[in-house]
């Protein structure tokens, strides 16, 4: 393979930058321009030249060797001044050499994937990680990079392979000494599979509200101070408020960290019939996002006041403007009640999250319903009848592919390139 360089900090002025080369002319390319390197696994402190030996720099060389390298090959990472000048000579030097060229984005984590180095759905957790606003992103998004995922994959791979070799044996060696009857293990490891998937795409969708951020639309009657409370959650004048009822008339968000949790708020138009034709507009709007939004908060301006929405059993409602009114509730304008509002909900959304299993993704979904759809068809087919054994042991086969195209040991190659491509060059 080609030896590949790039930045792999971020572009633009910092203290320290990190140019990172890879592949099997790394040390070569390193040595002419540090010298000397240390033994792998080590680092030390060196003076970075130019052709001409005129002096870049001085930084820290580290070296690994492969294969116990982060892509699985040579790696030297060269940790520079912050300086764009140091940076871009630095690679300028590095790009007149022949047998080097600039990495492609990502092309460092495609080649620990191709290495060994990673399963595929490591990488994507690496990127998720890398993408990670909040708290619950980053754990999140460091089970999967750390192989919870692939283990969770490996394990029902064994089991389905196990059923498999017990269907296949009926079918191959019925004449031979093995067990008469072997469909009462079979139904047993089927339906532990059946059930551990069906489980994984239901955390999954939960997963994906904690990677793109949960919605919770702020909802009441008009001035019921939805906008007040908006820009107080968010610490900034997000939208605008009045005394004037209906100013809202499209749906506001702002999207912000809760208590370690990824939140987009809506603020909502007033709910109220009016004859006004854009402020009916916004009205439909508002019902439209509340209704898939994954939690309401009504705020109620009166204390007899009925929601005039459906909310479902973990929504919130709260009185509003009790600077004004008195009594127990909120007021966004002196903070009273906010905190205890926000605890609320990161309650109820934080009692989702903890629904989150391995899967995160819809490529993830996708895969394990159809070994999960597999599995089902198996496991009615040997309830049946153990005759059926050889279209049963086709399904598990298809149910194994379906595994092994989800941690990107076969038949991944047409979504590599849309994963990558949301890398950094450097990564």
């Amino acid at each position: 393979m080609d030896t590949i360089f790039a930045e792999a900090s971020a572009p633009g002025r910092a203290g320290v930058s990190v140019v990172r080369i890879s592949g099997p002319a790394a040390f070569a390319a390193a040595a002419r321009l540090a010298g000397a390197l240390p033994g792998p696994g080590r680092f030390a402190l060196r003076k970075l030249t130019d052709v001409d030996g005129a002096v870049i720099d001085e930084a820290l060389v580290l070296v690994f060797a492969g294969p116990a390298s982060f892509t699985g090959e040579d790696v030297v990472e060269l940790q520079t001044h912050g300086s764009r000048a140091v940076v871009a000579t630095v690679l300028r030097v590095l790009g007149s050499g022949e047998e080097l060229r600039p990495a492609d984005p990502g092309e460092f984590t495609r080649r620990a994937l191709m290495n060994g180095r990673m399963d595929l759905a490591q990488v994507e957790g690496l990127g998720d990680l890398i993408e990670a606003e909040t708290e619950a992103q980053r754990l999140l998004a460091m089970r999967v990079f750390e192989g919870a995922l692939g283990r969770t994959v490996e394990g029902l791979r064994a089991k389905l392979l196990r059923a498999a070799a017990l269907l296949e044996a009926t079918i191959d060696f019925a004449d031979e000494e093995v067990p008469e009857d072997v469909s009462g293990e079979v139904l047993s490891l089927l339906a532990e599979v059946s059930q551990t998937l069906e489980a994984e795409v239901r955390g999954a969708r939960v997963a994906e509200r904690v990677r793109d951020g949960f919605e919770v639309a702020i909802m009441g009657a008009p001035n019921a101070g939805k906008s007040t409370l908006l820009n107080a959650l968010a610490g900034r004048d997000a939208a605008i408020t009045s005394e004037v009822a209906g100013t809202t008339r499209d749906v506001i968000e702002v999207r912000l960290d809760l208590r370690g949790l990824p939140v987009t708020l809506l603020d909502t138009a007033g709910i109220r019939e009016t004859t006004d034709l854009v402020e009916g507009i916004g009205v439909d709007r508002a019902r439209q996002r509340a209704s898939s939004a994954d939690l309401r908060v009504w705020l109620s301006s009166m204390d007899s006041e009925v929601p005039e929405v459906l909310l479902y059993p973990e929504d919130i409602v709260v009185r509003s403007k009790v600077d004004i009114r008195g009594g127990e509730g909120i007021s966004a304008v002196t903070g009273d009640g906010v905190d205890g509002l926000v605890d609320r909900i990161a309650e109820v959304l934080g009692k989702r999250a903890a629904g989150v299993r391995t899967a995160t993704r819809s490529r993830h979904v996708a895969a394990m319903s159809r070994a999960s759809g597999c599995a089902q068809r198996a496991l009615s087919l040997v309830e049946q009848d153990i005759g059926f054994a050889d279209t049963a042991a086709e399904e598990l086969r298809s149910a194994i592919r379906a595994l092994e195209e989800l941690v990107g040991r076969i038949g991944v190659e047409d979504v590599l390139g849309k994963i990558f491509s949301s890398f950094c060059i450097g990564k």
